[in-house]
């Protein structure tokens, strides 16, 4: 009787990874402080684009007497796609969360969780005007978030593993 005999030990891990909203609950959770904050990579939930532009109006005449009204603008942007890669800064002093998306002196955004909002999420934080959007301050110069960057939240990724042990033998059978 030949016995074959298989000895295997598998190790199975599943890891299928979410995206969901950063919150206190997950703060709490994973006892997130700010050493272990920095280990976190954040996502950002939604298209940001902030804004700023400059123009220089003046006006004059030309040598044959035309009145001439001369305008000059510049816009600068900064795209910050949705799913983009933020690593944490620092808390504030109000629990607030500053994160950065670049290299450079102050290029942080802030985030916090709303006010009358029940939901926990940490978003894109900004003095909102109904006009000009919301006014933030990015690698020190003013900018202004449009609207739909307003609904820009935290997202981190969580997984959880599981680990099976298994060990399977293959049995031949008996003959008479």
């Amino acid at each position: 009787m030949k016995i074959i005999a298989i000895l295997s030990l598998i190790l199975i891990v599943t890891s299928c990874g979410m995206k969901v909203p950063y919150t206190d609950e997950i703060k709490k959770q994973y006892n997130l402080d700010e050493s272990n904050m920095r280990k976190v990579q954040f996502f950002t939930s939604a298209t940001i684009i902030i804004e700023r532009k400059n123009s220089l109006e003046n006006q004059g005449t030309t040598e044959s007497g035309t009145l001439v009204t001369n305008e000059n603008s510049v816009e600068n942007r900064i795209i910050i796609p949705v799913n983009t890669k933020c690593v944490f800064e620092k808390f504030e002093a109000n629990g607030d969360i500053q994160v950065r998306f670049e290299v450079g002196q102050n290029k942080t955004l802030r985030y916090a969780i709303r006010k009358g909002n029940n939901n926990g999420r940490y978003y894109l934080s900004a003095v909102w005007d109904q006009n000009k959007g919301g006014q933030l301050d990015y690698g020190n110069l003013t900018y202004y978030a449009t609207s739909e960057s307003g609904s820009a939240f935290l997202l981190v990724v969580t997984k959880k593993l599981k680990k099976v042990r298994r060990k399977d033998r293959v049995v031949k059978g008996m003959s008479v």
